[in-house]
């Protein structure tokens, strides 16, 4: 699975909009939470209507909502991470010392 990486930190794509979630929503291919060109459109601030665009290209069967309002969250190399959803909303949540107990 191709991933944006840079600084040791992976590009984690989310949406944080209500309605439809990005990564939550989409069973077909859980791929389009890394997806670098996405991940860079993202970052480059691509118009809505072009980042949908070329989510239709890369990825023409999935589910696609969210694409309104998404965001990249960098999460270091090869740390545990989940993607909460709210009615669409998004957030990634880091497991890590700092906010989970070790038993």
């Amino acid at each position: 699975m191709n991933k944006l990486i840079k600084d040791g930190k992976v590009a984690v794509i989310y949406s944080r909009g209500y309605g439809g979630g990005w990564s939550t929503w989409n069973g077909y291919n859980k791929e389009m939470m890394f997806d670098p060109v996405i991940a860079q459109a993202v970052i480059d601030k691509k118009t809505e209507a072009e980042i949908y665009d070329i989510a239709v290209g890369r990825y023409p069967e999935a589910y696609r909502g969210g694409a309104n309002s998404l965001w990249v969250y960098w999460v270091e190399k090869g740390s545990l991470f989940r993607i909460n959803e709210y009615d669409g909303a998004e957030s990634v949540e880091v497991f890590s010392e700092k906010n989970y107990y070790r038993a």
